[in-house]
Protein backbone atom coordinates (compact mmCIF):
# COMPACT_ATOMS: atom_id res chain seq x y z
CA UNK A 1 0.00 0.00 0.00
CA UNK A 2 2.63 2.42 0.82
CA UNK A 3 4.16 1.59 -2.60
CA UNK A 4 1.22 2.11 -4.26
CA UNK A 5 1.42 5.75 -2.79
CA UNK A 6 4.59 6.36 -3.61
CA UNK A 7 4.08 5.05 -7.40
CA UNK A 8 1.27 7.37 -7.88
CA UNK A 9 2.90 10.28 -6.71
CA UNK A 10 5.90 9.75 -8.85
CA UNK A 11 3.35 9.09 -11.80
CA UNK A 12 1.93 12.48 -11.14
CA UNK A 13 5.06 14.37 -10.77
CA UNK A 14 5.86 12.91 -13.86
CA UNK A 15 2.31 14.36 -15.91
CA UNK A 16 3.29 17.98 -14.90
CA UNK A 17 6.69 17.60 -15.56
CA UNK A 18 5.27 16.89 -19.07
CA UNK A 19 2.80 19.76 -19.39
CA UNK A 20 5.26 22.07 -17.98
CA UNK A 21 7.52 20.74 -20.93
CA UNK A 22 5.06 21.46 -23.27
CA UNK A 23 3.19 24.57 -22.29
CA UNK A 24 3.04 27.10 -24.97
CA UNK A 25 5.72 29.76 -24.18
CA UNK A 26 3.55 33.22 -23.96
CA UNK A 27 5.40 36.27 -24.80
CA UNK A 28 6.72 38.77 -23.24
CA UNK A 29 4.71 41.70 -22.87
CA UNK A 30 6.21 44.90 -23.79
CA UNK A 31 5.90 48.14 -21.70
CA UNK A 32 3.11 50.55 -23.38
CA UNK A 33 4.76 53.73 -23.94
CA UNK A 34 3.74 56.79 -22.18
CA UNK A 35 3.35 59.44 -24.35
CA UNK A 36 5.45 62.91 -23.22
CA UNK A 37 3.27 65.33 -21.79
CA UNK A 38 3.55 68.58 -23.31
CA UNK A 39 4.93 71.35 -21.42
CA UNK A 40 2.72 74.16 -21.09
CA UNK A 41 4.74 77.55 -21.26
CA UNK A 42 2.67 80.22 -20.00
CA UNK A 43 3.67 83.87 -21.61
CA UNK A 44 2.80 86.73 -18.45
CA UNK A 45 2.78 90.13 -20.70
CA UNK A 46 2.66 93.11 -19.04
CA UNK A 47 -0.18 96.08 -20.20
CA UNK A 48 0.59 99.25 -18.68
CA UNK A 49 -2.52 100.54 -17.23
CA UNK A 50 -3.38 104.47 -18.42
CA UNK A 51 -5.94 106.25 -16.64
CA UNK A 52 -8.48 106.60 -18.95
CA UNK A 53 -9.90 110.32 -19.00
CA UNK A 54 -13.30 111.10 -17.47
CA UNK A 55 -16.69 109.93 -20.08
CA UNK A 56 -17.45 113.51 -21.07
CA UNK A 57 -21.77 112.91 -22.35
CA UNK A 58 -21.79 113.81 -25.79
CA UNK A 59 -23.89 116.79 -26.38
CA UNK A 60 -27.86 116.73 -27.27
CA UNK A 61 -29.29 119.12 -29.33
CA UNK A 62 -32.33 120.35 -29.37
CA UNK A 63 -34.10 120.39 -32.21
CA UNK A 64 -36.77 123.38 -32.60
CA UNK A 65 -40.59 122.11 -33.41
CA UNK A 66 -41.30 121.03 -36.92
CA UNK A 67 -43.30 123.81 -38.47
CA UNK A 68 -46.88 123.07 -39.54
CA UNK A 69 -47.21 121.78 -43.39
CA UNK A 70 -48.72 123.89 -45.21
CA UNK A 71 -51.16 122.94 -47.56
CA UNK A 72 -50.15 122.45 -51.16
CA UNK A 73 -51.00 125.46 -53.46
CA UNK A 74 -51.44 125.32 -56.77
CA UNK A 75 -48.68 127.66 -59.37
CA UNK A 76 -50.25 130.24 -61.16
CA UNK A 77 -51.24 129.12 -64.77
CA UNK A 78 -48.37 130.38 -67.60
CA UNK A 79 -49.25 131.31 -70.86
CA UNK A 80 -47.24 129.71 -73.67
CA UNK A 81 -45.45 131.65 -75.69
CA UNK A 82 -46.67 132.38 -79.41
CA UNK A 83 -45.33 129.35 -82.09
CA UNK A 84 -43.58 130.85 -85.00
CA UNK A 85 -45.36 129.08 -87.64
CA UNK A 86 -41.84 130.23 -89.64
CA UNK A 87 -39.89 128.89 -87.57
CA UNK A 88 -41.57 125.29 -87.42
CA UNK A 89 -41.51 125.79 -91.60
CA UNK A 90 -45.15 126.36 -91.42
CA UNK A 91 -47.59 129.41 -92.73
CA UNK A 92 -50.40 131.11 -91.65
CA UNK A 93 -53.45 130.81 -93.68
CA UNK A 94 -55.82 133.67 -94.04
CA UNK A 95 -59.26 132.72 -93.48
CA UNK A 96 -61.36 131.84 -96.59
CA UNK A 97 -63.97 134.50 -95.68
CA UNK A 98 -61.37 137.41 -96.86
CA UNK A 99 -59.89 135.63 -99.80
CA UNK A 100 -62.85 137.02 -102.23
CA UNK A 101 -63.59 135.61 -105.85
CA UNK A 102 -60.47 136.40 -107.53
CA UNK A 103 -57.87 134.26 -104.58
CA UNK A 104 -57.30 131.56 -102.45
CA UNK A 105 -54.85 130.48 -100.44
CA UNK A 106 -53.92 133.62 -98.75
CA UNK A 107 -51.08 132.92 -96.38
CA UNK A 108 -48.28 134.48 -94.21
CA UNK A 109 -45.44 132.90 -93.02
CA UNK A 110 -45.50 134.62 -89.58
CA UNK A 111 -47.82 136.84 -87.17
CA UNK A 112 -45.25 139.22 -86.91
CA UNK A 113 -41.58 140.99 -88.04
CA UNK A 114 -39.68 143.37 -86.98
CA UNK A 115 -37.13 145.76 -88.13
CA UNK A 116 -34.55 145.51 -85.53
CA UNK A 117 -35.70 141.61 -83.89
CA UNK A 118 -35.95 138.29 -85.67
CA UNK A 119 -38.08 138.01 -87.09
CA UNK A 120 -37.27 141.21 -89.71
CA UNK A 121 -38.74 139.39 -92.07
CA UNK A 122 -42.31 138.03 -93.49
CA UNK A 123 -43.60 136.21 -96.39
CA UNK A 124 -47.27 136.06 -98.21
CA UNK A 125 -48.54 133.89 -100.48
CA UNK A 126 -51.67 133.85 -102.96
CA UNK A 127 -52.86 131.78 -105.90
CA UNK A 128 -55.52 133.43 -108.59
CA UNK A 129 -58.25 131.84 -109.61
CA UNK A 130 -59.06 133.34 -112.84
CA UNK A 131 -56.02 132.42 -115.26
CA UNK A 132 -56.42 136.03 -117.01
CA UNK A 133 -55.17 137.43 -113.82
CA UNK A 134 -51.85 137.69 -114.72
CA UNK A 135 -50.49 140.12 -112.07
CA UNK A 136 -50.93 140.89 -108.29
CA UNK A 137 -50.31 143.99 -106.41
CA UNK A 138 -49.75 144.33 -102.49
CA UNK A 139 -51.07 147.23 -100.47
CA UNK A 140 -50.62 147.54 -97.04
CA UNK A 141 -51.69 150.21 -94.01
CA UNK A 142 -50.26 150.72 -90.28
CA UNK A 143 -52.33 150.73 -87.60
CA UNK A 144 -50.52 152.35 -84.35
CA UNK A 145 -51.78 149.67 -81.48
CA UNK A 146 -51.79 152.48 -78.91
CA UNK A 147 -53.83 154.75 -80.35
CA UNK A 148 -55.64 155.64 -83.37
CA UNK A 149 -53.14 156.98 -85.87
CA UNK A 150 -53.90 154.69 -88.89
CA UNK A 151 -51.94 155.74 -92.17
CA UNK A 152 -53.59 155.39 -95.69
CA UNK A 153 -53.06 152.29 -98.04
CA UNK A 154 -49.99 152.58 -100.05
CA UNK A 155 -48.96 150.40 -102.94
CA UNK A 156 -46.22 147.83 -101.90
CA UNK A 157 -45.59 146.82 -105.42
CA UNK A 158 -46.37 143.40 -107.05
CA UNK A 159 -46.33 139.73 -105.98
CA UNK A 160 -43.56 137.91 -107.97
CA UNK A 161 -45.47 135.24 -110.13
CA UNK A 162 -44.46 131.73 -109.07
CA UNK A 163 -46.22 129.69 -111.81
CA UNK A 164 -49.91 127.71 -111.94
CA UNK A 165 -51.30 131.25 -110.42
CA UNK A 166 -49.31 131.17 -106.91
CA UNK A 167 -47.55 134.47 -106.11
CA UNK A 168 -45.77 135.18 -103.29
CA UNK A 169 -43.87 138.11 -101.93
CA UNK A 170 -41.28 138.38 -99.11
CA UNK A 171 -41.18 141.96 -96.93
CA UNK A 172 -38.59 143.32 -94.42
CA UNK A 173 -38.98 145.75 -91.67
CA UNK A 174 -36.62 147.79 -93.25
CA UNK A 175 -39.06 147.72 -96.17
CA UNK A 176 -41.43 150.23 -94.82
CA UNK A 177 -40.95 153.64 -95.35
CA UNK A 178 -39.46 155.56 -91.92
CA UNK A 179 -42.51 158.03 -91.93
CA UNK A 180 -44.37 155.42 -91.58
CA UNK A 181 -42.99 153.18 -89.33
CA UNK A 182 -44.25 152.63 -85.79
CA UNK A 183 -42.89 151.11 -82.96
CA UNK A 184 -45.79 148.42 -82.35
CA UNK A 185 -48.59 148.62 -85.00
CA UNK A 186 -50.66 146.35 -87.15
CA UNK A 187 -49.69 145.81 -90.38
CA UNK A 188 -52.81 145.33 -92.29
CA UNK A 189 -52.86 144.26 -96.49
CA UNK A 190 -54.78 143.99 -99.09
CA UNK A 191 -54.40 141.76 -102.39
CA UNK A 192 -55.61 143.42 -106.09
CA UNK A 193 -55.16 141.17 -109.12
CA UNK A 194 -55.09 142.70 -112.87
CA UNK A 195 -54.92 141.66 -116.05
CA UNK A 196 -52.76 142.68 -118.86
CA UNK A 197 -54.98 145.86 -119.62
CA UNK A 198 -54.35 146.30 -116.07
CA UNK A 199 -58.07 146.26 -115.19
CA UNK A 200 -58.89 145.09 -112.03
CA UNK A 201 -60.16 141.21 -112.13
CA UNK A 202 -60.47 141.07 -108.25
CA UNK A 203 -59.02 141.72 -104.80
CA UNK A 204 -59.43 139.88 -101.31
CA UNK A 205 -60.95 141.78 -98.34
CA UNK A 206 -58.53 144.38 -95.76
CA UNK A 207 -57.13 141.73 -93.84
CA UNK A 208 -56.42 143.86 -90.47
CA UNK A 209 -54.97 143.42 -87.13
CA UNK A 210 -53.34 139.67 -88.00
CA UNK A 211 -49.87 141.12 -88.12
CA UNK A 212 -47.53 143.05 -85.66
CA UNK A 213 -45.08 145.17 -86.78
CA UNK A 214 -42.49 146.94 -84.72
CA UNK A 215 -39.21 148.66 -84.79
CA UNK A 216 -37.65 147.08 -81.50
CA UNK A 217 -37.59 144.24 -79.26
CA UNK A 218 -40.87 143.94 -77.78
Amino acid sequence: MKRLIILSLIVVMALTACDAAYAPTQAPVQPTAVPPTAEVIVVTVEVPVTAEAPAVPAPTATLPPAPPEAAPTEAPPTEAPPVDDAASGGSMIVDASLWGEAFRDVTYSNPSFSLRCPPTQITFTATVNDPATNAVDFYFRMEDRKGTTITEWKNLGRMEPMGNGNYSLTISGETIHPDLRMALAWFDFQLVGTNRLGQVMGRTEKVVQLITYTIDCP
